[in-house]
């Protein structure tokens, strides 16, 4: 249930490195009154502990979709949390994720939500992977056609990468993705 006047946000992480900024990405989001839900990949996983998440910030993964639903009339959860949220947040959103988003897969939790997604709703995605993967063709076509959907890209940035690399492929910095979800569920 949302509470009066805050904004239900579904924060999801995939199996970016930067999925290492889950705990300050959370406490800034949640310092603007905001109702924060978290849907993480399994890759995700390996980059965070459960001590790094707040009180009161529930997490979700894979397990959990299969766990609730035990009949006909049960939860589904991809489906709950998709009611829930006024807007979805992918920060990360890796290469793999973002393969998967652009062709319609839907094989996790996450790619479920997103899959049934009221595309009317706000959706913000921060890719995050190697400049190489990011310079990759595809990657570029993938990116256009979450844009065309109505998905808002918070674009990458340039900056040496925890695998030594440098250029671009970075996410975003963590103010930058903050203010696009504030001015993007201020109007909804």
């Amino acid at each position: 249930m949302m509470e009066k006047n805050k904004k239900n946000v579904l924060l999801c992480c995939t199996g970016s490195v930067a999925t290492i900024k889950l705990k300050p990405l959370l406490d800034e989001i949640l310092k603007h009154g905001t109702v924060v839900r978290v849907v993480v990949t399994e890759h995700a996983q390996h980059f965070f502990s459960a001590g790094d998440i707040p009180d009161g910030v529930e997490v979700f993964q894979d397990s959990d979709e299969w766990s609730m639903w035990k009949k006909r009339g049960d939860p589904v959860l991809h489906i709950d949390l998709g009611k829930w949220a006024d807007a979805i947040l992918i920060a990360p959103l890796d290469a793999n994720t973002l393969a998967k988003i652009a062709q319609g897969i839907c094989d996790n939790l996450l790619t479920c939500v997103i899959r049934a997604w009221d595309v009317r709703k706000p959706l913000l995605f921060c890719p995050a992977m190697n400049t190489r993967m990011w310079e990759h063709p595809v990657t570029a076509s993938q990116i256009c056609i979450l844009k065309s959907w109505g998905y808002t890209e918070v674009p990458c940035i340039a900056k040496t990468l925890v695998c030594g690399d440098t250029g671009l492929g970075a996410m975003a910095e963590l103010d930058t993705i903050v203010n696009a979800l504030l001015g993007t569920i201020s109007t909804v």
